[in-house]
């Protein structure tokens, strides 16, 4: 348990950013497995229309520290190789 009025204060803002931090993994979690299922589907209309918002889901967890960059950067990178080849 906090002792100090500060130690109160820090666990009460940990258990914001805790939050914070699981409601973006889970969005970017969501974005994902929905564009996974759409490249299943090879629906080009649907990939066009989300992988603009896919992208940005992952960037803003990334920006916010939920996720690195890198890794961010690496699934939209295997992502948009997938979508170059559907399109051949």
């Amino acid at each position: 348990m906090p002792n100090t009025k500060s130690a109160k204060r820090k666990v009460k803002l940990v258990a914001r950013q805790t939050t914070l931090n699981k409601l973006w993994k889970r969005r970017c979690k969501i974005a994902i497995k929905k564009m996974d299922g759409i490249l299943k589907k090879n629906s080009k209309k649907e990939i066009e229309s989300f992988y603009p918002k896919f992208q940005s889901e992952l960037m803003k967890a990334a920006k916010k520290g939920v996720i690195k960059k890198k890794n961010a950067s690496r699934k939209i990178s295997r992502v948009s190789k997938k979508l170059k080849n559907l399109k051949k």
